[in-house]
C-alpha cells in the first residue's frame, strides 16, 4: 500500500490535543483557544464547559460556524442546556467532546471544507 502526504490547504490544523495542551500547527498551547480553519484566537477565558454561556460562545459565533466542536478538557463534559438550545435556534450546531476526539472531528470536517470553528478548553 503506498502512502501519500496531504498537506492541508488552510492556516491552522491540530497536530494533537489532551487535557492540558494542544499543537496546533508546530505551536503548543497550553490555554484556551478557538480555532477554525483560517482564524487562531488565543486566551479564550473559558475554563469549564459546564458554566459556558452563549457570551462565552461569541468569538466562535463572530466566525460564522455551521458547527462548533467544543473541546472540553480531558474528560467529557457537557455545556448548558439553554446553551445548546441557544445555537441551535441560531442554525448552528454544537458537538462537546474530550480535547483529543475534537482535535481529530475538526481536522476531518475542515479536511472537508466544512465552516467548522473549534474551542478548545485547557488548564492553563
Amino acid at each position: 500500500m503506498q502512502l501519500t502526504l496531504e498537506n492541508p490547504d488552510h492556516a491552522y490544523f491540530l497536530r494533537g490535543a489532551d487535557g492540558q495542551a494542544a499543537l496546533v500547527n508546530d505551536r503548543r498551547l497550553e490555554a484556551s483557544f478557538v480555532l477554525s480553519p483560517d482564524t487562531l484566537v488565543e486566551g479564550w477565558g473559558v475554563r469549564d464547559v459546564r458554566s459556558l454561556s452563549l457570551d462565552d460562545l461569541a468569538p466562535l459565533l463572530a466566525l460564522e460556524p455551521e458547527l462548533i466542536v467544543l473541546g472540553c478538557g480531558g474528560q467529557q463534559a457537557f455545556p448548558p442546556a439553554a446553551t445548546l438550545a441557544a445555537c441551535l435556534a441560531r442554525g448552528v450546531g454544537l458537538e462537546s467532546m474530550t480535547n483529543a476526539a475534537a482535535a481529530r472531528t475538526f481536522n476531518v470536517l475542515a479536511g472537508e471544507g466544512r465552516r467548522v470553528v473549534a474551542g478548545f478548553v485547557l488548564p492553563g
